[in-house]
């Protein structure tokens, strides 16, 4: 029997214990063991958008704040974390409706939507309407601004109501791990 496709939006607090370590177990069969603890705590805290087919999850995403500094402006930033799609069900949509639902909380509640893509996953997002951010990109750490060159080319932004130069530097927040 084919189960049908469920999407479920909640923020970490209101997940159960079950479906926090689904969504762990999925990103690390998706991503092959790569996901390491700092980026499954980048992925807590906000939004997720959970897709089940009957008891199993096939899709997460989740939208976490963060602040983004542009041209001497601290701007509230919701950022995407953790996309994936359980690999015999991807290129079905299932991605898509999940980032539809956080773009939604994204044009409600933030200056801007951003995030980090692989070179795989950039065309899905440009066809969303994402765009490449061209310019240098840095990190906000304790010893201060510090370029993060290896991010340049693989950041995305979402824009909204705050008018954006995506030829100029955007600045992250600090986080462990990595931090774009």
């Amino acid at each position: 029997m084919g189960f049908v496709a469920d999407l479920r939006i909640a923020h970490t607090a209101d997940l159960d214990s079950a479906s926090i370590k689904a969504a762990r177990a999925l990103l690390d069969d998706v991503f092959a063991g790569e996901v390491t603890d700092d980026d499954w705590e980048h992925a807590l805290g906000g939004i997720h958008a959970l897709v089940w087919e009957g008891p199993a999850l096939i899709g997460h995403a989740s939208l976490i704040q963060r602040r983004l500094l542009h041209h001497g402006r601290a701007l509230r930033a919701g950022y995407v974390e953790a996309v994936a799609v359980r690999a015999d069900r991807q290129r079905r949509g299932h991605g898509a409706v999940m980032m539809a639902a956080l773009e939604r909380v994204l044009r409600g509640a933030y200056d801007l939507g951003a995030l980090g893509s692989t070179d795989e996953g950039a065309p899905f997002y440009q066809a969303r309407g994402w765009q490449l951010w061209r310019g240098p990109s840095s990190a906000l750490t304790p010893a201060g601004v510090r370029r993060t060159p290896g991010d340049d080319g693989a950041i995305y932004v979402f824009e909204l109501a705050v008018p954006l130069d995506l030829d100029a530097e955007l600045t992250c927040d600090w986080r462990d791990g990595d931090v774009w």
